[in-house]
C-alpha cells in the first residue's frame, strides 16, 4: 500500500467544490425497519404494532458500536462537546467511562442513574442507540497526538462550504437515536448533564425520519425534496462491506480496529426554489422518477441505470450532470460510504423560508477513500447544487465497540 500521509496530504491539498453527497442516488441509509412485533392493519397490509416499537433493544456492548448498521430511527440528536480548560486526558477517560455505563443503561430501557430525570418512564428501549466519536482536537487536548489516525485529517475545502465554525467539528462527538422522541431526549439529556464540569457543548442538532411502521411496507426513506433517499447504500450482504465500512483488525492505529469515520454535515435545502421546479425538472436534476426512484431509464429502484442511452433527439436520458449519475461509485473509482441521515427542520426565518434539509451522516472506513473523492466529483458540477448549501461541518473518528466491562475508547485513553 502507498504511503497514506504522503497521498492524503497532496489529495487534500487540492481544494474541492459544490455538492454533497445527498441524493437519492449516491448510498444513504434509508430502509424503514421491520419491526418483529408487526401485526396486519385493518388494510390488510402490515404494519408495526404500537407495543413493538418500544420493545425493540438494541445491545450496546459488541465488535462495533451502536448506530451504524442499526436501521435508522426516526429520531435523532447530534451533539458536540469540547473538554473544558481543566480537563485533559484523564478526565475524558473518566468521562467516556460514565457516558458507556449510561448508553449502556438507556439502551437497555433503565433509568440512567439515581438522578434520572424520569422523562422517558414507562417507555421500553425503543430502539435506542448512543454512539461516540473523537475529533482532531481531542488528541492535542489530552497529549495522545501519536495516537491521532491519519485519516482524522482536516477535510479539504470545497467551494459550495459556507460552514458555521460554531457548529462544526468538536472534540468528542455524540449520536443518538431511537424510535421514540422522549427516549431520544432523554439520552440527550442524560449525555449532556454527565458531561458538567468536563466538557461544554460546542453545538447541538435535532433531527427525524419517518417512523418504523408509518407505510404499508418497509422501504427506502424519502428526504425532505420528497425524493426517495439511499437506494445504492452499501449493504451488510456485500462482501466487501466490512472493507468499505469499517477500520480492519490490522488497521493504524490499532485502537481504531473495528471503527469507523463518521462525516457529518448540516445541509441546508433551498426547498422554496426546489418546489419551483416541475417534477419532470426535478427528476432530471436527480436522474431518478420521484414517485418510485427508479432511474429515468426504466423498471424499478433496484434497476440498474442505462448511463449512454440516449432519448430521440440524442440527449442521455439521465442528464451527463445528474446527482444520480455523479454519485455512483463505478462514477468515483468505487469510492462509496454508508449514508445514515436524518431530516431537519429548525423554524423559518422573518421571511418565511424554512431552515430545514439534512443532517448528513456517513460512515466510511478512510474518508479520503469514501466521501472526499465523491464530494469532489460533485463539486465539479452536480445539478443538485444549486439547491442546497452546506453550513456546517464535522469529521470524527469512531472506535470500535466496547466488551463487556469496558467504555467507548478504552483502548484510546489507556493506552
Amino acid at each position: 500500500m502507498p504511503d497514506q500521509s504522503i497521498s492524503r496530504r497532496r489529495l487534500l491539498g487540492t481544494a474541492g467544490a459544490t455538492g454533497l453527497a445527498l441524493g437519492a442516488a449516491g448510498g444513504a441509509a434509508g430502509y424503514a425497519a421491520a419491526s418483529s412485533g408487526s401485526h396486519e392493519g385493518s388494510s390488510g397490509t402490515a404494519a408495526a404494532s404500537l407495543t413493538s416499537l418500544g420493545a425493540e433493544e438494541v445491545m450496546f456492548h459488541g465488535k462495533r458500536q451502536p448506530g451504524v448498521t442499526t436501521p435508522m430511527q426516526a429520531h435523532g440528536h447530534l451533539i458536540a462537546f469540547d473538554l473544558v480548560a481543566s480537563a485533559g486526558r484523564k478526565e475524558a477517560a473518566a468521562l467516556l467511562r460514565r457516558w458507556s455505563a449510561t448508553a449502556e443503561r438507556l439502551m437497555a430501557g433503565e433509568a440512567a442513574g439515581s438522578n434520572d430525570t424520569d422523562v422517558a418512564r414507562d417507555a421500553g428501549p425503543s430502539s435506542l442507540t448512543v454512539t461516540f466519536g473523537f475529533g482532531y482536537s481531542l488528541f492535542s487536548r489530552t497529549g495522545l497526538e501519536k495516537q491521532r489516525p491519519v485519516a482524522l485529517d482536516p477535510l479539504p475545502d470545497f467551494s459550495s462550504d459556507r460552514l458555521d465554525k460554531a457548529r462544526s467539528n468538536g472534540d468528542l462527538w455524540v449520536q443518538i437515536g431511537a424510535n421514540d422522541a422522549l427516549v431520544a431526549f432523554h439520552a440527550l439529556r442524560a449525555v449532556q448533564k454527565e458531561a458538567a464540569g468536563v466538557a461544554r457543548v460546542r453545538w447541538q442538532m435535532n433531527g427525524f425520519n419517518r417512523s418504523p411502521g408509518a407505510t404499508a411496507r418497509p422501504m427506502t426513506a424519502r428526504n425532505l425534496m420528497g425524493q426517495i433517499d439511499g437506494t445504492n447504500n452499501p449493504k451488510p450482504t456485500d462482501d466487501d462491506f466490512d472493507q468499505r465500512i469499517f477500520v480492519p483488525a490490522s488497521g493504524d492505529p490499532s485502537w481504531m480496529a473495528g471503527g469507523s469515520y463518521a462525516v457529518v454535515r448540516r445541509i441546508r435545502m433551498l426547498l422554496d426554489d426546489w418546489e419551483k421546479l416541475s417534477v419532470k425538472d426535478q427528476e432530471n436534476v436527480i436522474g431518478r422518477r420521484k414517485s418510485d426512484g427508479a432511474p429515468l431509464t426504466g423498471g424499478t429502484e433496484a434497476t440498474e441505470p442505462k448511463l449512454e442511452q440516449a432519448d430521440a433527439d440524442g440527449n442521455l436520458v439521465i442528464p451527463i450532470n445528474a446527482h444520480a449519475r455523479i454519485t455512483r461509485p463505478d462514477q468515483n473509482g468505487g469510492a462509496a460510504m454508508l449514508r445514515r441521515p436524518f431530516s431537519f427542520h429548525d423554524g423559518f426565518n422573518a421571511d418565511g423560508v424554512p431552515d430545514a434539509g439534512l443532517l448528513f451522516i456517513c460512515w466510511q472506513a478512510d474518508p479520503l477513500r469514501g466521501f472526499v473523492p465523491v464530494q469532489r466529483k460533485l463539486d465539479r458540477g452536480d445539478a443538485l447544487s444549486r439547491f442546497i448549501r452546506h453550513e456546517s461541518s464535522g469529521l470524527f473518528a469512531v472506535p470500535g465497540g466496547a466488551a463487556k466491562g469496558e467504555y467507548v475508547g478504552q483502548r484510546l485513553l489507556e493506552a
